[in-house]
């Protein structure tokens, strides 16, 4: 039976039919789609030690895949869960009982006789900042059930990415509108930027936080172990750091006249913990991938309020590839110059030895 649409037309509603029901996938799954990032990341990071136990050692590649998801789950979205819901209650507790805040406020006002901002304003930005946390990092307040999908999705995703590794690359290179030289470099962008700011990032929020939590523990300041946490987390952004936990409580213990344990913390401080945060951010910076600290944090505020936690990475990486393609698009203008005005001079040779044959068989022979 003939059809009423010509070839073209079917085209392009085949074209029109992929877009609308691609969009109802991507609406459908889009308050999972931490999910297949974090299946991402978690690939990137666990695919060194998959190849070295399945490629090299030649180790059952199931059994490798189940050990390296009970790993990541035990040592990484475990940890990270405790974390951030300890620090999710700490900050709940404060938007609710912010005399203590607002006290640690007027210390500093009397300690810098700088009028910070009204105490209305304060108890707003308090609890706009805890709202805030809560919806960026991950709980299971906001549902049970709803997080266990979320984490189950994530794992399954990442066992066939593990299991049916070669047909899930295929698939990539196949469908992505990209050569295969522009999707190393993409693929290479993707793996400084998880190096940099998973893995290196990580190692470097740990260490602040355990080294700010114990010297504040150290010069007796009360909840050392809270602000620890909150030091981990705040590391993460390369201007902030640090220093917007220790600072305060150096100087909140100097305008309580604890002149001693005020200088302590910020001598430590500005010596010891920036020291070492600048050694690891430059020791990790040459093994693990160099990304600049103004990509770093632009990702940052870019992806974070899209991604939630996981915009820490995803922003950066989305800054990357952003670049990436722009030097790409860059290469191929210039290649396709350099295709033209060669053959623009070969035209042009070509023109100019027919001229000269024209004049040539133009020009009378003389008789002998």
């Amino acid at each position: 039976m003939d059809t009423i649409y010509t070839a073209r037309q079917q085209r392009v509603l085949l074209i029109v039919s992929l877009l609308i029901i691609g969009g109802f996938i991507i609406v459908g799954l889009s308050g999972y789609v931490t999910s297949f990032l974090g299946a991402g990341i978690l690939y990137v990071v666990l695919r060194p030690w998959f190849n070295a136990l399945v490629y090299k050692r030649k180790w059952n590649r199931t059994f490798v895949t189940i050990g390296l998801i009970i790993f990541s789950l035990l040592a990484i979205v475990l940890p990270f869960l405790a974390l951030s819901l300890m620090l999710i209650d700490r900050i709940q507790y404060y938007s609710q009982n912010s005399g203590q805040i607002m006290g640690l406020v007027n210390k500093v006002e009397q300690l810098t006789h700088f009028k910070l901002t009204d105490q209305k304003n304060i108890q707003t930005i308090i609890s706009r900042s805890a709202s805030f946390a809560s919806s960026v990092l991950p709980s299971v307040a906001g549902g049970a059930l709803d997080f266990v999908v979320v984490l189950g999705m994530l794992f399954f995703a990442l066992y066939y990415m593990f299991v049916e590794e070669e047909t899930f690359l295929r698939g990539l290179e196949r469908y992505l509108p990209f050569k295969r030289s522009i999707l190393n470099e993409l693929g290479e962008s993707l793996k400084r930027n998880v190096n940099a700011n998973v893995i290196g990032q990580l190692l470097i929020c740990m260490v602040q936080g355990v080294l700010t939590g114990v010297v504040l523990w150290i010069f007796g300041i009360p909840d050392s172990p809270f602000w620890g946490v909150v030091t981990f987390f705040v590391s993460f952004v390369p201007v902030l750091g640090t220093p917007a936990i220790w600072l305060p409580a150096g100087l909140i213990q100097l305008s309580q006249g604890n002149t001693t344990q005020g200088v302590g913390i910020l001598v430590t401080g500005a010596i010891v913990i920036t020291s070492v945060d600048n050694i690891l951010r430059i020791t990790l910076a040459k093994r693990m991938g160099d990304i600049h600290p103004l990509i770093t944090l632009a990702g940052i505020l870019l992806g974070v309020p899209i991604f939630g936690i996981l915009g820490l990475v995803v922003g950066p990486l989305l800054l990357s590839y952003f670049i990436v393609l722009i030097k790409v698009f860059e290469r191929q203008n210039k290649r396709l110059e350099i295709e033209e005005a060669e053959e623009k001079g070969q035209l042009d040779k070509t023109e100019q030895v027919a001229k000269d044959t024209t004049l040539a068989s133009a020009v009378p022979v003389p008789a002998t």
